[in-house]
Formats: structure tokens, sequence, C-alpha cells
């Protein structure tokens, strides 16, 4: 399976404007909004290999603060398999979500937080698309 690095971390928030100064003013550059969990931004640091922050305004039952971790491996569906003959519970498909382009596999670690296995190919996100 092998994971190549952190992908993204998700946030969600309240001040979604406030969040998106201040990630500008910390250097960050956004890379795409979309209405993706309502408004969306992804921020990225310059240079190689550097993880996305996704910033979501709250909405429905979500919780304010960090949603997830994702990190990135080769093949979803191959990573999925590897875990389950580690004993993981990886019981839940891995699903495509067109807003992102990406394939994901959602799990719980141990104590309940939720990870997110990420394809390593990142497509153009479908902007028209809400989920």
């Amino acid at each position: 399976m092998g994971v190549t690095k952190i992908d993204h971390i998700e946030l969600i928030v309240n001040r979604f404007e406030e969040y998106v100064a201040l990630f500008r003013a910390l250097g960050f550059q956004e890379r795409v909004r979309t209405k993706h969990h309502g408004d969306s931004v992804e921020f990225q640091l310059p240079g190689e290999n550097q993880p996305i922050f996704e910033i979501h305004r709250v909405g429905g039952e979500e919780a304010i603060g960090v949603n997830h971790i994702a990190f990135q491996v080769a093949d979803v569906a191959a990573a999925r398999q590897e875990l389950q003959a580690q004993g993981v519970d990886a019981s839940v498909e891995p699903v495509y979500v067109r807003a992102t382009g990406r394939t994901v596999l959602n799990l719980r670690d141990p104590d309940g937080w939720r990870l997110q296995l990420v394809d390593a190919a990142r497509r153009a996100p479908d902007l028209t698309s809400a989920h």
C-alpha cells in the first residue's frame, strides 16, 4: 500500500471568509473554490509536496474543527484490500467524488477520528457539482 504523502487536511469553519484571509496572510496560495460541502476553498503553500488545506464552511450536522486528514496512496482499492488483509476495518467502499476529481476511502482510527485515503491522480474537479 504505502502512503506517499499527506494529501490534505480538511477544516470545517464557521467564519469562512476570515479563514480565507488568514491563510492568504500566512502565505498559502488559493488553488480552487467549489461548492463542495457548501463553500469550499483549497490552499497550498508554494513548493513541492505541500499538503492542501481544505477550508469548508460549517453546514448541517458538521462540527467545527479538523474533519479529517487524507493520505495519498497509488491505488485506493488496492490499499483497501491490503488494510483488510491486515485486519483493519475498511468495510466502506471507496467512492469517486466528482466535485474534487478524487477517489476516496474513509476510515476511522482506533479512537474514532476520520482518516481518508485518496488516489494519487488529482483530476480537474467538476466545479458544477455540489457533491
